[in-house]
């Protein structure tokens, strides 16, 4: 799923909160990033597609990253576990395959796609190391790797940090009436692997070449990988 949330909830428990917070979910990522998600999203699709790519944008929410995938000339299969969030993504970007999966069991053969994306996903499987692998074993060899994921800066934006996504956001998700979705947020920030360790991660599942970057001052990451 492409947004910035995730619980300790079973996965079905997580299918249902994305479906019911499916409405609300494009607005809240305008509000909690700015409106800085989209050009993140570009800037990833930038990053790993070349046209002609078969792209897969997996855990892909109501399409965004897919849409600029598909402007970066890939053909573009996007795929989530979100029956609500596939048919929006669907309005967005018909052109597209839209299928419901998991990213623990693609449904794909080995080698399908010269591009995996995922934004905003990661931190929303049991299993991440798993779904890296998945990740890699659709993709050719050389086929490119970019994630774009929510971390936690340690510099100067620190404090507003934690203070924007501890207090503001679960008080926004409450006045739209999504409040225990978008407490999941300040928990997932906290669990998830910091951008050396899922570098690290990124290695140890066969990638070469991995690096990342980092956005809004440490906010977010993008990871970029090969397959050798």
């Amino acid at each position: 799923m492409g947004s910035p949330l995730l619980g300790t909830l079973p996965a079905t428990d997580v299918k249902t909160m994305f479906d019911r917070i499916a409405p609300v979910y494009d607005a809240m990522n305008r509000i909690m990033t700015a409106g800085l998600d989209l050009r993140w999203r570009r800037i990833t699709a930038e990053a790993v597609v070349r046209p002609g790519d078969r792209v897969l944008d997996a855990c892909c929410g109501t399409g965004d990253l897919a849409v600029a995938a598909r402007r970066a000339g890939g053909e573009v299969t996007g795929l989530d576990f979100s029956p609500r969030m596939l048919a929006r993504a669907r309005r967005k970007l018909p052109a597209a395959t839209w299928v419901e999966g998991d990213l623990l069991a693609l449904p794909f053969e080995d080698g399908s796609f010269e591009t995996t994306t995922v934004g905003f996903g990661v931190r929303n499987v049991g299993d991440l190391p798993a779904a890296l692998a998945e990740l890699r074993r659709v993709l050719v060899p050389g086929g490119r790797l970019g994630i774009l994921e929510i971390t936690t800066p340690t510099g100067l934006l620190a404090p507003f940090y934690r203070v924007w996504f501890d207090r503001v956001v679960p008080l926004i998700g409450r006045a739209l009436r999504q409040k225990a979705a978008y407490e999941y947020l300040p928990a997932s920030v906290q669990r998830f692997p910091g951008p050396d360790e899922l570098a690290g991660l990124i290695r140890d599942t066969g990638f070469a070449d991995v690096s990342y970057r980092t956005f809004a001052g440490g906010i977010v990451a993008l990871h970029t990988g090969r397959v050798q």
